[in-house]
Parts: C-alpha cells; structure tokens; sequence
C-alpha cells in the first residue's frame, strides 16, 4: 500500500500544517488592534528527504519531515508599517519606517513600536506600565515640566519659563537581521544577542502606530486557514477509513 501510505503522510503533515497556521492566524486577529503589534506569518519547508542522511544539516534543520512532504517551517515576524493614528496627545509617538524604541523592562532591555508613553511622576518618560523608554546610551529620560516638543530624529524640548531646551533624545534602535527578533508578549520584542544600529526611521510626535494585521484580513485569514484544516481532516478520515478496510479483508484471509 505504498500509494496509500503516502497519501496518509501527506494528509497528516497538512493537517499539522494547518492546525498551526489556524493558531497563528487566530493570534494576529486577537491582537489587531494592538499597538505596535507585528503579525506572524507562516511559512513553509519542502524537501525531498529521501535525499537527505538522517543525521545531515539538512535534515536536523526540517524537522519532522515524512517521505519528501514538507510541513509547516514555523513562524516569521511580518515587520511592515503598521497605519499611523493621530492622537493629540504630545507624549504619544510613532515611528515612520524603520527603527523600534528601546525601553527597560524587568526582564532587560526590550524593543517597541508601541509609543503610547506617559511621564512619571519623578518626570522619566515610560511606557503605559512603567517602563523606562532609552536613549541612545540605554539610560533613561527624564523630561521636566512645560510644553513638550519631540522632533523626528526623537530630541526632546521643553519651553518653560526660562526659554526652550533641548532635555534628551528618543533613540530608534534597529538590526542587521531584524528577523533575529522575537516576539515577547504582544508588542514586545527581545534582540537575542543581535547588536543593534541606530534606526533610521521618523518620530511623528502625536500618534500611534497600529498593529500591521487588520481585522478584516485576519477574519478572512482565519475562515481561510479554517477551510483548508477541515479538508485536510476529512482526507485523514478517509486515508483512515481505507487503512481499516485493508486490515479486515487481508486479516480475513488469515
């Protein structure tokens, strides 16, 4: 049943496939109206194992892998813009292009497009819970009372009593290999040892940066990814079916 064996390979690893991609899907949906959010998108390896020695690179890297039918590969970050919404408020910022803020939280240093900041009571500027947005040296910003003004390249003034000042800058921080990033959380992203390079994107003061996942493609996502692990499921069932009807009528000739 050679035909048959491979044909329940296939339907399985889809199915795996699917199932994976359906929990993806439905996770950028949930978190579509998410600040500074990145969608995951799936993506898939093919390769002909039987090509391949159990113990080459090449193999180790695939993963489960049955009779030359690639699965599911795993989850990259879709790091496109997201839609840019104004606020009025002079503390929210959003960035044009390429770049994330780097803030300090408990696990270490972090990076965001999420620029919903607020001022502490001690004046350091901090995400929505408190974290402490960088600098370009890593180093808090602590931003005294007045009007505030923060330019595109992220240096912040203060008109006061006294005249304007320029009290500190919002660093844009970017990578090499963005792709060397992963999520942490909804928003968050760690570097995983990745060094990073100034960011060459655009503080837009007064706004925030939405998720780059809409709610009317992730619906259409989701249905989509829905469908196709249903058919999967019901070809499993008939591959199934079929291997059951084999093993009577040959255990009947026993």
């Amino acid at each position: 049943m050679p035909g048959m064996d491979s044909g329940l390979y296939a339907a399985y690893t889809g199915l795996m496939a699917r199932t994976q991609a359906l929990d993806t899907a439905a996770n950028n949906l949930s978190n579509a109206g998410t600040n500074g959010f990145r969608a995951q998108r799936d993506f898939f390896r093919g390769v002909l194992v039987d090509s391949l020695r159990p113990d080459s690179p090449e193999a180790s890297q695939v993963g489960h892998t049955v009779n030359g039918f690639g699965i599911l590969g795993g989850n990259a970050l879709d790091l496109g813009q997201g839609q840019l919404a104004s606020t009025g408020n002079p503390l929210d910022l959003a960035i044009q292009g390429d770049g994330f803020f780097a803030i300090q939280t408990k696990n270490g240093v972090r990076y965001t497009r999420d620029g919903a900041f607020q001022r502490s009571p001690t004046g350091v500027l901090e995400t929505s819970i408190g974290e402490p947005v960088l600098n370009a040296q890593l180093k808090p910003i602590t931003i005294p009372t007045g009007d505030i003004t923060i330019s595109p390249d992220g240096s912040v003034s203060v008109a006061t009593e006294a005249g304007n000042s320029i009290v500190g800058r919002v660093a844009l921080f970017d990578f090499a290999n963005r792709y060397a990033l992963t999520a942490e959380g909804t928003n968050r992203f760690t570097a995983n040892g990745e060094k990073p390079v100034p960011g060459r994107g655009a503080i837009e003061q007064g706004s925030i940066e939405g998720a780059n996942q809409d709610a009317i493609h992730g619906s259409m996502q989701l249905v989509l990814v829905g469908r196709q692990a249903e058919m999967m499921q019901k070809a499993l069932s008939v591959f199934h079916n079929e291997f059951d009807k084999t093993a009577t009528e040959e255990l009947s000739r026993v």
